[in-house]
C-alpha cells in the first residue's frame, strides 16, 4: 500500500480537559499518514485520480477549530472518521500533539491513532 503524508499542520483550537484549556486559543500540530494505492495517478498525472491534499487538510482545520474536545484522542478519531470518508484512502493514521501550558516544560503531549476502512 502506498502513503501520502501530510505533516507538520498546525491549527488554533480550544481543546482540552481543563476549563483553562478550552478558554484561550491553543496550537495543536497535526499529521495524517493516508493509506492508499497511488499507481493510477503515477501513471495519469491526474489529481482526479488521487486524494486531493486540500481535501485532507481542509478536514483537519474543521475539527481543530471546531467544536471543544476534552481528549486528543476524541479529535483524531473524529478526523480519521472524517477522512475514511474520501474516495481511494483505504487506512489512515492521524498524530495530533500539543503542548499543555500545566505540564510544562515539555515539548508536547501527542496521540496517535490507526484506522482502516471497514
Amino acid at each position: 500500500m502506498d502513503r501520502i503524508l501530510l505533516a507538520g499542520m498546525s491549527f488554533q483550537g480550544r481543546h482540552g480537559v481543563r476549563p483553562a484549556e478550552r478558554e484561550r486559543p491553543q496550537e495543536f500540530t497535526v499529521d495524517v499518514e493516508l493509506d492508499c494505492d497511488l499507481s493510477e495517478p503515477g501513471r495519469t498525472d491526474r489529481i482526479e485520480d488521487t486524494v486531493d491534499y486540500r481535501q485532507v487538510r481542509a478536514i483537519a482545520k474543521d475539527v481543530i477549530e471546531g467544536d471543544s474536545r476534552r481528549l486528543l484522542e476524541a479529535l483524531a478519531a473524529l478526523i480519521a472518521e472524517r477522512v475514511l470518508e474520501l474516495p481511494r484512502v483505504a487506512g489512515v493514521s492521524v498524530r495530533i500533539a500539543k503542548r499543555p501550558e500545566s505540564m510544562q516544560p515539555i515539548d508536547s503531549a501527542a496521540v496517535r491513532i490507526n484506522r482502516t476502512r471497514a
